[in-house]
């Protein structure tokens, strides 16, 4: 049975989250083990800035979502992957909030206020803490990991459904159509 596919905007906000939360991901994991230098701070606004926007993107895509319900699970999946799937999606909108949140928060607890494009201050959230802010940095960095693990299932899961199920979950979302 062939699924309706996402909208156009949904699969647009989808990859183009995916690739922003991959790589803020990525270049996190990169500056965190770089010496302190100039450049680490700059690479630290870059990834703050990037945060706000994934941050907004989320709020963009949660609203378009709730006024445009995704397509159907296919039939032939039972209640346990049903359970799997609404689980996951779940947990990466979660995701989506908490991780930017949790940056924020940290930035503000370590006294570092984010300024958007270098030029638009956001009010910190938290006054300067130091035990604060580095219990943060270990919130941000296990959801982080959470957020990797779960993506990484996303990913599988997709691929399963094409490889061995031979259905159309994941061509419904890629961004040139539905085609099974």
């Amino acid at each position: 049975m062939k699924s309706v596919s996402y909208t156009s905007t949904a699969k647009a906000l989808h990859w183009i989250m995916a690739i922003a939360i991959i790589g803020l991901f990525c270049f996190g994991l990169y500056m965190s083990n770089l010496p302190l230098s100039p450049e680490k701070l700059r690479y630290y606004s870059w990834h703050k800035w990037a945060g706000v926007s994934v941050f907004i993107l989320a709020l963009i895509r949660l609203s378009w979502r709730t006024f445009n319900r995704p397509p159907g699970l296919p039939t032939h999946m039972g209640r346990n992957e049903r359970l799997a799937a609404h689980s996951g999606h779940g947990l990466l909108y979660f995701l989506m909030f908490a991780i930017p949140l949790s940056g924020w928060l940290m930035s503000s607890a370590k006294g570092f206020q984010t300024v958007m494009l270098g030029v638009l201050p956001i009010p910190d959230l938290l006054t300067k803490n130091r035990e604060l802010g580095n219990l943060l940095q270990t919130v941000h960095w296990s959801l982080n990991m959470m957020l990797a693990a779960i993506v990484l299932g996303h990913a599988l899961a997709a691929l399963k459904h094409h490889v061995k199920n031979k259905d159309d979950v994941l061509t419904r979302m890629l961004p040139y159509g539905d085609k099974t």
